[in-house]
């Protein structure tokens, strides 16, 4: 058994009990174990098919308090980040229905289902206009945390609270007494009308985004979320923000990790976690004893942030020393990485302001005038190997950054040339992060990565399925103004 001292932003009492699990890093990641060492799936997968009907539509939400201004939120339910539930093994059938005022679709972030349902719009599907339907269906093969949210004018209608959890469950070893989604996000309001501020600004779009005024986990200012008193509880938490990146950590719980990004990981005590937006820390937590009571806490600000505090109800279980059950290991292609080819993506600002669209010019003057005030000129600010995806109206979809052999090992070289954080996200597939040149990173699957500045990170990954696969920085005003592309898959 390992113990670690109480720090100001762990109290451990009794210690975590991992076989094999190394010394921490400064970013609070475990040297040594990866996720071969995890348990096999025990339990056989589910079959069937899972029904759901979503309208997306504008909603009234006291985000503030329940005596605060209300303000006019965008969901796909009657509550905030609708929750879907399914098995492994269960296909998921959605009925989508749009009552916007302007066209969408459904991204199904980090799960590794076939291109056409991707729901990215222009490039594997046309966008849902409003007032008309649409229908998804696909069997997730992994079990996890994951989400789903648009993929066009993202700033806005994610920043309106466009957004969903899903969990697919099937990856516990041994249940837990509690499993809480926590979602966290600011929003742009008005703090006075509960009016939203404007959704991005130029300096914003420039620099490291456009933060909120108001921040919330659920959908409420610094909840109070009670647990089964002294259990062993998981919390999975998502950052849904377009911008903030937060360094979390529980103060008065005992807390560990056992997957990121959905992906199972060997459980390691938690210091503290940068995560950034569309990134998620599945999180198995000692809860306070009857009467007691623990916080979640952002600390990359200049004062400490309580995010939620949780309470401990009911009678205290037996006391036990904090040992959090493992995840079984998923089925995630394994890169041969002896046979890879080796690529490069250089995340960086825009070169002379112009997308590469633009620049390679159109038949028709007046699509080629609009496609300039939308899409090009002072709007276009960051780039992907030097092209960038034209901002704001993307339909003018470009070439490939790569085109990628299906069945093929790719080894990935993300390189950061900017002094900003870029948290970035690669569609349809499931990631092995195998190093990094500013962290002790430990070897481990992702779809969501956040490069810290003048950073590289090198990844791998099995090209299997085909496609066109989107590849951005999930910071929204950064893939809006030109940091995105795909790579094609055949």
């Amino acid at each position: 058994m390992s113990r670690l001292s109480p720090t100001r932003r762990t109290l451990l009492g009794g210690g975590l009990a991992v076989a094999g699990v190394g010394l921490l890093s400064a970013r609070g990641f475990a040297r040594g174990p990866t996720p071969a060492a995890l348990p096999a799936r025990t339990l056989a997968p589910a079959t069937g098919e899972k029904q759901v009907s979503f309208t997306a539509a504008e909603r009234s939400l006291r985000l503030m308090g329940p005596d605060r201004p209300a303000s006019r939120v965008w969901t796909y339910a009657d509550e905030p980040f609708h929750l879907v539930r399914l098995k492994q093994g269960e296909t998921l059938a959605v009925d989508f229905e749009n009552r916007l005022p302007e066209h969408t679709s459904i991204h199904w972030h980090g799960l590794r289902i076939p291109n056409d349902q991707d729901g990215v719009p222009y490039l594997t599907q046309p966008p849902v206009k409003p007032g008309k339907r649409h229908a998804y269906r696909f069997t997730p093969p992994d079990a996890g945390t994951f989400w789903f949210h648009p993929h066009c004018d993202t700033v806005a209608q994610l920043g309106r609270g466009l957004a969903g959890v899903m969990v697919v469950d099937g990856d516990e070893t041994r249940a837990y007494d509690a499993d809480v989604a926590l979602v966290l996000k600011d929003w742009r309001l008005d703090e006075q009308t509960g009016d939203w501020l404007p959704f991005s600004t130029t300096r914003g779009a420039l620099r490291a985004g456009t933060f909120g005024t108001v921040r919330t986990a659920n959908a409420e200012v610094a909840p109070v979320i009670k647990l089964p008193a002294g259990g062993d509880c998981r919390i999975r938490i998502l950052n849904f923000d377009s911008t903030r990146v937060g360094d979390l950590s529980f103060d008065g719980m005992e807390a560990a990790v056992v997957a990121i990004d959905g992906n199972p990981v060997p459980p390691f005590p938690l210091t503290d976690w940068r995560l950034g937006p569309a990134m998620r820390l599945d999180v198995v937590v000692r809860a306070p004893k009857a009467g007691g009571q623990g916080a979640l806490v952002d600390y990359f600000s200049a004062k400490p942030v309580t995010l939620a505090t949780f309470s401990g109800e009911g009678e205290d279980r037996p006391a036990q020393p904090f040992d959090p059950a493992p995840l079984s290991r998923g089925d995630i292609p394994e890169p041969k990485l002896k046979s890879a080819e080796r690529l490069r993506l250089a995340f960086a600002t825009a070169a002379g302001g112009k997308s590469a669209l633009a620049a390679a010019g159109s038949d028709d003057a007046l699509e080629q005038a609009l496609l300039d005030s939308l899409c090009a000129a002072e709007k276009t600010n960051w780039s992907i190997n030097g092209d960038s995806w034209p901002a704001g109206d993307h339909s003018r979809v470009p070439p490939p950054l790569f085109s990628l052999k299906q069945g093929r090992t790719y080894v990935a070289e993300l390189s950061n040339e900017t002094p900003h954080v870029h948290p970035i996200h690669l569609h349809g597939f499931t990631f092995k992060v195998l190093s990094s040149t500013r962290a002790g990173t430990p070897v481990h699957y992702a779809d969501t990565v956040l490069l810290t500045p003048k950073e590289r990170i090198t990844i791998a990954f099995v090209a299997d399925r085909p496609g066109d696969w989107m590849v951005h920085c999930h910071l929204i005003e950064h893939q809006e103004t030109g940091m995105m592309g795909y790579v094609k898959v055949a």
